[in-house]
């Protein structure tokens, strides 16, 4: 099976991009709704639709929800990029209906996906009120999660691109986690067969990533709603959409998680879960903080009339402007940078740093500014 081939047959081009909201996806599941599948079950704090669209007639169930956070809208793409899929007619889409019964949430928080916030309009992070239940949204959830009684559970979200492999220099560019059920993190059946899903697609992906797929941190929290289904004994599964080299509007990720979704339905339909894969799982390098957007190093500042050799790191940050997402470049580290890597990185040779102030960098100042004069970088990007 070409999995890249069927990426782009069933791509939902009308997708694009790091802003996915409702006013986006609500044509696509109209025109998706094609034998009643789609329902309108809640609304959200600001009164916003809550869709749940449900497709397939097989006896395993599958649930899955997106944009819980609002501004994470890969795995939502990837979403439909899936159901295009399931439409298309083909053998693998009669074998997946036949065999399972697909149950979507694809945007649990329209409200933060308008504004492009974690939270939802309440400031409330959905992924921490799976216990408590004090937003609608959070309800919603709950409540399908006990009607449809799903056999598996597909929680999708972003990671920042601060993310690495361990140490290897790497992007984190897709991460799993089979989160634990209690604070000893033990592995029970349930758990188990998390754990050898995800094996199986990481041994799927390092044909395309090699070396880029993470393994997020397991520590139990059971107001986490992962924590919360797997403590339930439903196999749950995290999806963390993170960074490809160059893909800031994570286009090329939204394609690695559509084939991870592929591969999981595969190793499910085909029973390859029953024997352990632990060993492979843990194999998976965990995810660690290690990424700066971008480096500058060895640039020479004037510090009190002392030269000095230094390097700073830049972040961008995501800035909702007239309905578009700008990004843009802060100075977020300044000095020693020797267990951080950068998406983009730029020595200075001992060059001098200047910028239209005090020709020092500053945390939080935006990033624009020269190195000897003459080379001239605005947002964080060199100007040639």
């Amino acid at each position: 099976m070409d999995l890249e081939q069927l990426f782009e047959q069933n791509k939902e081009q009308s997708l694009h991009g790091r802003y996915i909201t409702l006013d986006a996806i609500e044509p696509l599941l109209n025109r998706l709704n094609t034998n009643h599948e789609l329902r309108i079950i809640g609304k959200s704090v600001l009164d916003k639709p809550i869709y749940k669209y449900q497709i397939g007639t097989g006896k395993i169930k599958i649930f899955l929800w997106s944009q819980m956070h609002g501004n994470e809208g890969t795995t939502t793409k990837a979403l439909f990029d899936f159901l295009n899929l399931l439409h298309s007619g083909s053998e693998l889409a009669n074998q997946f209906l036949a065999e399972f019964t697909f149950c979507c949430l694809p945007m649990l928080n329209p409200d933060g996906a308008k504004l492009h916030t974690r939270a939802n309009a309440n400031n409330v992070d959905l992924n921490r009120d799976s216990q408590d239940l004090t937003q609608p949204e959070s309800k919603v959830l709950r409540a399908t999660f006990e009607d449809f009684k799903p056999d598996f559970c597909y929680n999708l979200h972003d990671q920042r691109t601060i993310f690495g492999v361990a140490d290897t220099g790497k992007p984190a560019t897709v991460s799993f986690l089979a989160p634990a059920f209690n604070e000893a993190r033990e592995i029970n059946p349930s758990r188990l067969k998390a754990i050898n899903i995800i094996a199986g697609m990481n041994a799927v992906l390092q044909q395309y990533i090699p070396g880029q797929v993470g393994r997020f941190d397991d520590s139990f929290n059971i107001n986490c709603i992962g924590d919360t289904f797997q403590y339930l004994g439903v196999p749950t599964i995290l999806f963390e959409a993170g960074h490809f080299q160059g893909d800031y509007l994570r286009e090329e990720t939204r394609k690695y998680i559509f084939m991870a979704l592929i591969t999981s339905f595969k190793i499910i339909s085909e029973n390859d879960i029953v024997v352990s894969k632990l060993d492979d799982y843990l194999s998976i390098s965990q995810n660690k903080v290690v990424f700066y957007d971008f480096i500058c190093k060895n640039i020479k500042i004037n510090y009190d009339g002392i030269e000095i050799i230094t390097s700073f790191a830049l972040q961008y940050k995501e800035e909702l402007i007239d309905d578009s997402i700008c990004f843009t470049a802060y100075i977020a580290k300044i000095g020693e940078l020797d267990n951080y890597f950068g998406h983009f990185e730029f020595d200075g040779k001992g060059a001098f740093y200047s910028d239209n102030f005090n020709n020092i960098p500053k945390l939080d100042q935006k990033a624009d500014f020269y190195i000897e004069n003459n080379i001239k970088f605005v947002n964080g990007s060199m100007i040639l």
